[in-house]
């Protein structure tokens, strides 16, 4: 079996043979989620290790500085069209960039500014597969100068489908008709961990979990093949044409399975942008402990 949408993904060796090309442009995307005491998380730009090494020509691009609506309580929620394309154009991406992101923490980073460059009409984003943990292992050369992109004129075409919301979520769940998939870890899915992260324990109504780090092959850090990955899903999704939301904590690891549900040609995925920090917060809200 192959992928759908094999063009989701660039190889290392595709990337190596292309770092010239006038079209191509390479960032990294590394967050941290630090723990604190007690539960959540203090978020820290991964700037320092991409300075202390990256790949030729690479940018960085700052998730929660510069492609989050920081006006809101909660982190990571999509900025407007305007706001999102005036921080692409800064980077020198423009809607028809090749765009090839990558990050040194199992790709989910990467995966949602993928999800969100798409979402606003960059069709030629990729995502590398393997990341900077197979770039680097492979003893391809490295780089600690900053990229220098002339900075673009980026031209965004908005599809709003691709996130869904808390009405939309709360629709699913009373509908009981829905295809909804949790990318938390088993034991946040669960509840075994107590909600110290999100304040409530257990998942949302309805959901099922297929957790983003699984998707990744801890062997080789690429992602599993296509046969395994549509197995994952199969049971959980099995209508490619069902409209299928993804969530998580914060929309990060819920991009990574909405990534590979569309490598595999699911047709409507969205991303709930706010996922359990905005709904576990609601204690009116139900959740479900297994």
């Amino acid at each position: 079996m192959t992928f759908e949408h094999p063009e989701y993904l660039v190889s290392t060796d595709w990337l190596a043979a292309h770092l010239s090309d006038p079209d191509v442009r390479v960032f990294e995307s590394t967050v941290f989620l630090r723990p604190r005491d007690g539960g959540s998380y203090r978020v820290e730009s991964g700037r320092a290790e991409y300075e202390s090494g990256h790949i030729p020509g690479a940018g960085y691009l700052d998730l929660q500085a510069d492609f989050s609506d920081n006006s809101q309580r909660l982190r990571f929620m999509m900025p407007s069209a305007e706001e999102f394309a005036d921080a692409a154009g800064r980077h020198g991406i423009s809607e028809t960039s090749k765009l090839v992101l990558y990050d040194r923490l199992g790709s989910m980073w990467a995966a949602r500014l993928w999800w969100m460059f798409q979402s606003m009409g960059c069709k030629n984003a990729a995502v590398l597969d393997g990341g900077w943990s197979r770039w680097s292992s492979e003893g391809r050369e490295t780089s600690t100068d900053e990229a220098t992109y002339t900075p673009a004129t980026f031209t965004p075409t908005e599809d709003a489908a691709r996130f869904a919301d808390l009405a939309e979520v709360n629709a699913f769940v009373e509908s009981g008709g829905s295809c909804l998939i949790n990318a938390l870890g088993r034991d946040q899915h669960s509840g075994a961990d107590g909600g110290r992260t999100y304040g409530r324990a257990g998942h949302i109504p309805g959901s099922t979990n297929v957790p983003a780090m699984e998707l990744i092959d801890p062997d080789t850090g690429l992602y599993r093949s296509s046969g395994d990955l549509a197995e994952m899903f199969a049971s959980v999704a099995p209508d490619k044409s069902q409209r299928v939301v993804t969530y998580c904590g914060g929309g990060i690891a819920a991009s990574n399975d909405a990534l590979v549900l569309s490598l595999l040609g699911y047709e409507d995925v969205a991303v709930y942008d706010a996922s359990m920090s905005e709904y576990a917060a609601d204690e009116s809200l139900p959740l479900v402990v297994d």
